[in-house]
């Protein structure tokens, strides 16, 4: 509940019911729920619309993506978590091409450019 411990709602509720009094609380309390209701409605349409009117090129569009931290996490932590996240004892798939074997006696190609 919003990061709210018992003790701090009930604070919340007293200081309510002193600056509202008895008798205007309950109708202080149904304009908020009917304000925080209509509030979501509007979000959630405004989302809607966004989504519709972006064409099918933003089909998976989730503007929570656009939050730097789910941003970061998606496009650069995911293959981390991937490797983190992957089965003991399977081998993962190469990122490269296989490179060929050395036989015996073989001497390894030498790049200038690498060394």
């Amino acid at each position: 509940m919003f990061g709210l411990g018992w003790a701090e709602a009930l604070a919340l509720v007293v200081i309510a019911l002193l600056v509202f009094g008895p008798e205007k609380l309950p109708q202080a309390a149904s304009q908020a729920g009917r304000t925080l209701r209509q509030l979501r409605q509007m979000a959630n349409s405004a989302k809607e619309d966004l989504q519709a009117n972006m064409g099918p090129e933003f089909a998976n569009f989730d503007p929570a993506d656009l939050n730097p931290k789910n941003f970061v996490r998606k496009h650069l932590l995911d293959d981390i978590e991937k490797d983190w996240n992957a089965t003991p004892g399977v081998e993962p798939e190469p990122a490269t091409s296989p490179t060929q074997e050395l036989g015996v006696g073989e001497i390894p190609p030498y790049d200038n450019e690498a060394t």
